[in-house]
């Protein structure tokens, strides 16, 4: 499991190639500076907008439609994917509580759906922040 890709993997990769054709330009790999959300990272970031991107794979983060649970080690298993479901809820309140936009998605989900969502929710903040009703933290 040490060999699996942490960032960069091919759901992400298209996602941020999607996006970056449409002009948006992001962070990747983003870590928070947000109290006590330490050694917490999103795939993409809109800093100025404070929009988080998110792109779970279905093993790590148990995906209602495509989970699979090894059978070697089974209790140990449950354990980290609970975990890692628990820790993901609490980076999404913490993160909404701070101001940010929090989008997940799926691996398996359509690319260019997952896309017109970031897009739409980037856009929609870009006026206000233009407007100086939203701060800018970079």
């Amino acid at each position: 499991m040490a060999r699996q890709a942490r960032t960069g993997t091919l759901p992400e990769r298209s996602l941020r190639m999607e996006l970056h054709r449409r002009g948006l330009r992001y962070r990747v790999n983003y870590a928070f500076r947000e109290p006590g959300l330490t050694r917490r990272r999103c795939d993409v970031a809109f800093t100025r907008c404070r929009v988080a991107v998110f792109v779970d794979g279905c093993f790590w983060h148990a995906c209602p439609l495509h989970a699979t649970s090894p059978k070697a080690n089974e209790s140990w298993w449950r354990a980290k994917l609970d975990r890692n479901v628990d820790r993901d809820r609490d980076t999404n309140g913490q993160l909404r509580a701070a101001g940010w936009t929090v989008l997940r998605f799926w691996e398996h989900e359509d690319v260019m759906d997952a896309a017109d969502r970031v897009e739409a929710a980037v856009r929609s903040v870009e006026p206000a922040r233009r407007r100086g009703t939203v701060g800018i933290d970079s």
